[in-house]
C-alpha cells in the first residue's frame, strides 16, 4: 500500500491497485489490515450520490477518521486543519477527486471535509465510529479565511451545510 502525504499533516492519499482486462476493472477498497491503528471493531461504510452542483461540507469530527473511495463522477475537495495543536492549523487546500485514479484520501480527527461534485457522482466513505450524532462539527464552506476555490458560485447545498458557521481562526 503506497500513501501520499499532502500539505495538511495527517491527511493521506492512498493508491488503490486495479486490475484491467478486457472486461473493465476490479480493484480492493478497504481492507481492515491496511488500517488497523484507526479501526478497532466499529465500521461504518456509507454511499453519497450528489447530483451535478452539489457541495457537501464542510464537515469535520474530533473523534471519528474518514476515507473516501471515489466510484463515480468528478468532485473537487476542500480540506482545512481545525486542528489547534497540529503544526499546519488553518491551512487549506483543494483536491481533484477522481475515480480513475484509483485512489482513497484518509482524513484524520480535526480535518474539516467537504467536496463539490461538478457532475453527478459517488463517494463511498469509510468511518471507525457509528454515527450518532454527537460528533459532528461545521465549517462554512465559503470560510473567507480559508479562500477554498471551490469553482462553484451558488452550490447546491443541505440545510444544515447552510448554516453552517466561519471558523474562528484566531
Amino acid at each position: 500500500m503506497k500513501f501520499r502525504k499532502c500539505a495538511i499533516d495527517g491527511l493521506l492519499i492512498c493508491e488503490l491497485k486495479a486490475f484491467e482486462d478486457s472486461r473493465g476493472l476490479f480493484r480492493e477498497i478497504f481492507r481492515t489490515e491496511w488500517f488497523e491503528e484507526l479501526f478497532e471493531h466499529k465500521i461504518q461504510m456509507n454511499c453519497t450520490v450528489s447530483a451535478e452542483g452539489s457541495l457537501r461540507g464542510l464537515h469535520y469530527h474530533k473523534k471519528q477518521t474518514d476515507i473516501w473511495i471515489p466510484i463515480t463522477g468528478r468532485m473537487t475537495a476542500g480540506f482545512a486543519d481545525a486542528r489547534e495543536d497540529s503544526e499546519t492549523f488553518g491551512k487549506s487546500l483543494i483536491l481533484p477527486i477522481d475515480p480513475g485514479k484509483t485512489e482513497c484520501v484518509i482524513i484524520p480527527p480535526g480535518i474539516a471535509h467537504g467536496y463539490y461534485a461538478e457532475v453527478e457522482s459517488m463517494l463511498i466513505y469509510v468511518v471507525n465510529k457509528y454515527y450518532d450524532g454527537t460528533d459532528e462539527y461545521g465549517i462554512a464552506w465559503d470560510d473567507p479565511v480559508l479562500a477554498l476555490d471551490w469553482n462553484a458560485a451558488e452550490p447546491i447545498l443541505s440545510d444544515r451545510d447552510r448554516q453552517n458557521k466561519p471558523f474562528n481562526w484566531w
